[in-house]
């Protein structure tokens, strides 16, 4: 029997899935916690590994009745530091440490790092960062196999963690072979979305989609946004990308960490605007990696990621290898609840308003004039629940990117589409097939009880007819006594 499991809150939430959470149990709770998309971090865990996590998310969620998307997060040619033999490492200000690109096990005074070409990128007095510039080193010598620093700010550090030098030049594409091993392996398994790291242009994402077409599939593509080069193509990367992700951690050693909040909110602006996904990453709720709650800090800042517009919010080390991983959703969860709650008391105009409400009528499209008018009217007539068909998806997208203050039932024409819809904000998916048009859906809403007689439901329908002639409608339906169609 077909139910709606719609949870107490619109902002979809991203999990990261590593050794504390991919357990058949743990991954059961994160389902119920209110996990819609699992992140799988390619940068760590064998390949073989993270397939069969792919697998153990599936099971779970078809155990749960529940459609979670999983985003293949895809390395890149990110510069990393190798395995350290009693992790975690502490570095202390002033110790002297050398990064060798020898393939040794790392101690408190040799590093191995895995990008060959360190030393051919460094000189005497570059300053390099590790761990998302938590650690930063002063260079004081450079050799044939090996960088000799001093340490300006210590920290801990674990296995693989990244290695950041501003400015430079890495000297290979955002995609590389491996990276395109990895897109094949996972197509085998039918993976939903692929993350590009290290993106720099359109260029990087447009390679990838030639790449998958040819191999005859079409995932949700998401571009990274984690370099300086990357906010300032940022309008041509949102033309050909499906999405973005604020990834701030990298964001914020390649640009000023005290520019990063603002590149944010342009961003999440930016993508709101053209009616692409987008996800705001790193650190969220970093804290609770060890700590049954988080700062005020965190709290705050996740819920200004979802005022300023974002359809998801991320959690890496707090699911992937803290000690508070349902934890750490279940606070998601609920600051994105009482945040959605007072968006509109407090007055806030989010990012995705302001782009569907301020554009001109030169630029305004059908779909955003419809979306508009979905807004006006949950306004004005109390809508208890928008239901879309649009066979593009078109419709659901840019009513999401308006932050409605109720759900929107969408039906998917394609898994794609599906997917894309599963990240969107506020938007609930239906595949085609298990539901095949509104009057099914308020049907089904009827028989359980989420709507009563006397409320009212919006129905958006997009349709061509025989003539060709594309067609757009907006019909608000009271409910009554309506017979079940199941």
């Amino acid at each position: 029997m077909i139910r709606f499991n719609l949870p107490d809150h619109k902002t979809k939430i991203v999990c990261t899935i590593g050794p504390s959470s991919n357990s058949p149990a743990i991954l059961e709770r994160l389902i119920k916690a209110g996990m819609n998309i699992a992140r799988l971090n390619l940068s760590h865990g064998s390949i073989e590994e993270q397939i069969n996590t792919l697998h153990l998310i599936r099971e779970q969620a078809k155990k749960q009745g529940r459609d979670i998307s999983i985003m293949i997060d895809l390395p890149g040619p990110k510069m990393r530091i190798g395995l350290i033999r009693k992790p975690p490492l502490i570095l202390k200000k002033h110790d002297i440490v050398t990064l060798t690109t020898k393939d040794i096990i790392g101690d408190e005074n040799v590093i191995p790092v895995e990008y060959k070409l360190l030393p051919s990128l460094v000189s005497k007095n570059n300053i390099i960062y590790l761990n998302d510039g938590f650690i930063q080193l002063k260079v004081l010598d450079v050799q044939k196999d090996s960088v000799k620093c001093q340490v300006l700010v210590g920290g801990t550090l674990l296995s693989h963690k990244g290695l950041n030098i501003p400015d430079i030049k890495l000297g290979s594409m955002a995609v590389t072979a491996h990276d395109l091993h990895i897109i094949d392996k996972f197509l085998e398994e039918d993976a939903d979305v692929f993350s590009i790291s290290f993106v720099e242009n359109e260029g990087d994402i447009k390679r990838v989609k030639k790449y998958i077409s040819n191999k005859g599939k079409d995932p949700v593509i998401i571009a990274k946004i984690e370099r300086g080069k990357a906010v300032q193509h940022i309008d041509d990367i949102l033309d050909v990308a499906d999405g973005i992700m604020v990834a701030r951690g990298d964001l914020g050693v390649e640009i000023p960490i005290e520019q990063v909040p603002i590149v944010q909110k342009s961003l999440i602006h930016k993508a709101n605007k053209k009616n692409k996904i987008v996800i705001t990453a790193t650190q969220m709720l970093l804290s609770m990696t060890e700590h049954i709650k988080p700062t005020r800090a965190e709290v705050t800042d996740v819920a200004n990621a979802i005022l300023d517009g974002t359809d998801a919010i991320m959690l890496s080390e707090e699911t992937a290898m803290g000690s508070y991983p349902v934890e750490s959703v279940n606070m998601m969860r609920k600051i994105a609840r009482i945040t959605e709650a007072e968006r509109y008391r407090l007055g806030c105009d989010t990012a995705g308003l302001r782009a569907g409400r301020s554009i001109t009528k030169k630029t305004l499209d059908v779909d955003k004039i419809v979306a508009n008018n979905v807004m006006y009217t949950i306004d004005s007539a109390n809508i208890k629940f928008v239901i879309s068909d649009s066979r593009t998806g078109s419709a659901s997208y840019s009513i999401s990117r308006l932050k409605p203050a109720c759900w929107v039932l969408s039906i998917a024409y394609n898994k794609k589409m599906f997917h894309l819809l599963n990240m969107s904000y506020g938007t609930h998916p239906l595949l085609k097939g298990k539901l095949n048009n509104p009057q099914e859906i308020i049907s089904v809403l009827h028989l359980h009880k989420q709507v009563k007689r006397g409320e009212r439901v919006l129905i958006i329908e997009e349709y061509i007819d025989q003539q060709g002639a594309y067609y757009n409608s907006m019909n608000i339906i009271t409910v009554q006594g309506l017979k079940s169609f199941l």
